[in-house]
């Protein structure tokens, strides 16, 4: 298949809502050549990373809007200003492919609009664009109320988060010190050619020059190291777990953090990895095995606790909550099309109901790691906050560390060029097993269900 065929259809799913590009995009790349998955990706990823800038300058190049229904034709002519905007290939090529790509769409009048409007891009776009920066949309490439929100809640930082979200990520690994020290291991990779530097604030960070084939790192495959950005390797010290305890690492697929708490701690009395969706909690599976690691894994919604848990309360939880994933959005540029703003409500919710439920688990001075990969107060410091407020036995504890900004509740970090990604952390203790307003607690619990 056309290479900017394959891409179109990947981000029309996305664009129509049915999927996002680590959904979508798999199976179109099985229908290409081999040599053209790696262009098929680009165009995909850099298209749905300038979507809004793109979508903006085509409805200026087009005699008139395309109908709703056309999310195929729509993809393909912003896969062609994307070319001939952010990519080397020469017009004529991207033009002409693009082009050639639409007759499998069988609508012969789409070849004549794309062609036009394409080179008029070639021929405009220069020009034109700077009189369409007025919009911030056109600027930061974000949809508008992602944007707005991002100003209205980071007004000094959020144009450095939008230049960081459309910038390519770093390729950033975890070093497990089982096998060997950073050091060590930076040793190895520049034996093996390729060149990296520790990571700020991670003791077991590396970030790579350039990012690579997993498979050219010295022992990948032997579990020495993992793909983890920076910011996900904070949470897992952040627990302060110990031989003996049990922990739960809660929504925990794929896995990073559940090895890095393996990694870091050997002799765990157990380490329960929880996961509502079973397909992913195969990759947590396939992480653990290549690091030869052991963890009970339990596909379960964690907010159903009668559900899975044995009443044997835990002694640390990590609970990595599901969000809107606003602080990886260099990683998942499609995010720009999937979230939208009533998402925000209905995510704060569904965590401020895990940490209710997750925290009848936890053992009296227990500790529980909160981490998003947000940036949005809604879905971190407002939730903790929230939290506090109605549980009596919780209380925050101080994150030590030059990481990140202070906030009401927890620290929060922002994206960073060639540094980590966007997070949220906060840490709680449960002081006591005092009954919440709503009367419920651990024991009640347990007397129900015996």
């Amino acid at each position: 298949m056309n290479p900017r065929l394959a891409a179109a259809r990947a981000l029309a799913a996305v664009s129509a809502g049915k999927a996002s590009l680590g959904g979508s995009l798999p199976a179109q790349l099985r229908s290409v050549a081999p040599r053209d998955q790696a262009l098929t990706q680009e165009l995909a990823f850099g298209t749905a990373r300038w979507w809004p800038r793109l979508d903006i300058l085509a409805n200026a190049l087009l005699d008139k809007p395309l109908k709703p229904a056309e999310v195929e034709l729509q993809a393909l002519l912003l896969i062609g200003l994307y070319q001939l905007l952010y990519m080397r290939i020469p017009a004529h090529a991207a033009i002409s492919e693009t082009v050639s790509a639409a007759n499998a769409l069988k609508k012969p009048w789409a070849r004549g609009m794309l062609n036009a409007v394409l080179r008029r891009a070639q021929r405009e776009a220069v020009d034109l664009l700077p009189t369409l920066e007025r919009d911030p949309v056109v600027v930061t490439a974000h949809p508008r109320w992602m944007q707005k929100r991002l100003k209205a809640q980071w007004p000094e930082y959020w144009q450095a988060i939008c230049e960081a979200n459309n910038l390519h990520p770093p390729m950033t690994l975890r070093v497990n010190l089982r096998h060997g020290s950073r050091e060590t291991y930076l040793s190895r990779l520049t034996e093996a050619g390729i060149a990296a530097h520790p990571t700020a604030y991670s003791p077991t960070g590396v970030t790579l020059m350039a990012p690579c084939d997993v498979q050219q790192l010295p022992g990948f495959s032997d579990g020495h190291v993992s793909v983890q950005d920076e910011a996900a390797q904070l949470a897992a010290p952040l627990l302060e777990s110990a031989a003996g305890h049990r922990v739960l690492d809660a929504c925990c697929a794929p896995g990073g953090k559940t090895g890095h708490l393996l990694e870091a701690t050997p002799g765990l009395a157990e380490l329960v990895a929880l996961d509502a969706e079973p397909l992913r909690l195969e990759r947590v599976r396939e992480n653990l095995q290549r690091l030869q690691l052991d963890a009970t894994l339990i596909a379960a919604d964690g907010r159903a606790i009668a559900q899975w848990w044995d009443g044997r309360p835990f002694d640390r939880i990590l609970l990595d909550a599901p969000c809107s994933a606003t602080g990886v959005i260099r990683r998942h540029p499609d995010i720009k099309l999937t979230r939208q703003p009533d998402d925000i409500e209905r995510l704060a919710a569904l965590q401020g109901e895990l940490l209710d439920q997750l925290w009848q688990t936890l053992a009296v001075g227990g500790q529980l790691v909160y981490a998003t990969c947000s940036i949005l107060p809604e879905e971190n410091t407002q939730v903790i906050q929230a939290f506090l407020q109605r549980e009596p036995g919780a209380r925050e504890l101080p994150i030590i560390g030059a990481f990140g900004l202070v906030q009401p509740c927890g620290r929060q970090l922002l994206p960073q060029p060639d540094g980590h990604d966007g997070f949220y952390l906060a840490r709680l203790i449960k002081i006591s097993a005092s009954t919440r307003q709503d009367g419920y607690t651990a024991a009640s619990k347990e007397t129900s269900s015996s």
